[in-house]
């Protein structure tokens, strides 16, 4: 996942240091100053290696690829790109928020063993080298995406509480206008609770 500088720049199929010195050129950063966001999981650690190796930052994130993956695409984030291994469901909503950010995302299906993957080919689901794009995962640019925070996140505010008052946050992208939203929300517990 990236921005749109990485549109037409950034592809699974090539090694992630070839997509490090491109995403660099495109946005005109130096890859010292590239900062790529992935899973710290097991399955990550050579790709971590050879984010490394091609002289790029890292941020690796004990939890939320979804986030991960918006502050990518956002303008001005801490990130350049998201990479890595995660869930198809959150590919999907993902990829919602990424069309409105005019961003970049692909994917590539990674069954866990033969049953999941002939359960997909059962399904129309198309793997090995094929990958899936932005519009393959969904169809249509009136996304909307919404979070609201319950923990601390990357993205939002996690829940708080001060004596008879709940406040939450939130993030509203709209697909056809491209309009990221912030909601503060002050909720009165005895209205509700």
């Amino acid at each position: 996942v990236t921005g749109p500088a990485g549109v037409g720049v950034v592809d699974i199929r090539l090694p992630i240091g070839e997509n490090i010195r491109r995403l660099a050129k495109a946005t005109g950063k130096p890859v010292e100053e590239i900062v790529v966001s992935v899973l710290h999981r097991d399955r990550h650690e050579r790709l971590i290696e050879e984010i490394r190796e091609a002289g790029a930052g890292t941020r690796l994130m004990s939890d939320g690829d979804v986030a991960g993956g918006i502050n990518a695409a956002r303008h001005n984030a801490r990130t350049d790109i998201c990479v890595g291994v995660g869930g198809s469901p959150e590919g999907i909503v993902t990829a919602c928020a990424i069309k409105a950010l005019g961003g970049h995302i692909q994917g590539r299906l990674w069954p866990r063993n033969d049953d999941e993957k002939q359960r997909g080919l059962d399904a129309g689901l198309k793997f090995d080298d094929f990958v899936y794009e932005a519009d393959d995962l969904v169809k249509g640019n009136n996304t909307i995406f919404v979070a609201t925070g319950v923990t601390d996140g990357q993205l939002v505010g996690g829940v708080r509480r001060e004596g008879d008052h709940i406040y939450t946050e939130s993030v509203v992208l709209r697909g056809a206008s491209g309009t990221l939203r912030r909601i503060s929300s002050e909720h009165l517990t005895s209205k509700w609770l």
